[in-house]
């Protein structure tokens, strides 16, 4: 699919691998809506290419503060195209830890954001995306969902020691990394219905 022009959504787009997906998206000539619960930090971020992106503060897992998001994107830049779930959350928490059992909320809300919030933006996404012209091979959009290992909330000793993990190189992948994965998949039109591992063949094991 061809970037220039286009219209995307990046959820969590007001920091880390977000912030970087958007920057990477408009430096090839996009244009992104960003949604982000965090609007000092999302509001910084559109007013860095001001009328390539706009912001809109959005809870992900609630239906109609979602609907207004996709809605920002087809009122600002015509259409939509593509969408990158990127806002989520990992607590550092064992099931049964020093402290006792994991706790219900936090687990509850990784539920509700991780999962919950990223099919109600799949959903909503998609049927903005069903109504794009397609483009010369048929094609109206791509969907990018995100999982990892790490987030950004987790303690600085946990991603150091996840880094370390890491076979080669020996360290967490950089925001530029990911958003460059993002970009080619966008356009790569035979990247369809994968699962794709950026992650220095790190694999988690039992503790």
């Amino acid at each position: 699919m061809l970037i220039r022009g286009a219209s995307f959504i990046v959820t969590g787009g007001g920091s880390g691998l977000g912030a970087a997906i958007v920057r990477a998206l408009v430096e090839a000539g996009g244009r992104v809506t960003i949604a982000d619960l965090n609007a000092e930090a999302g509001q910084e971020i559109a007013r860095e290419f001001g009328s390539d992106a706009c912001f809109v503060k959005a809870d992900v897992t609630d239906g109609e503060e979602g609907a207004a998001v996709v809605a920002a994107a087809v009122e600002a830049f015509g259409s939509l195209r593509g969408l990158v779930n990127c806002a989520g959350v990992a607590p550092a928490e064992k099931v049964i830890g020093r402290d006792g059992p994991h706790r219900l909320e936090s687990f509850a809300r990784t539920v509700g954001i991780n999962l919950i919030g990223t099919f109600n933006m799949i959903r909503l996404a998609a049927a903005a995306i069903q109504t794009t012209e397609p483009d010369a091979e048929g094609e109206r959009g791509v969907i990018v969902n995100t999982a990892s290992v790490a987030a950004f909330d987790m303690p600085a000793e946990v991603q150091a020691a996840l880094g370390k993990s890491v076979p080669f190189p020996p360290r967490l992948g950089r925001p530029a990394e990911f958003a460059g994965l993002v970009r080619h998949i966008f356009e790569n039109n035979m990247l369809n219905g994968e699962v794709i591992r950026l992650d220095g063949a790190l694999r988690m094991g039992a503790r």
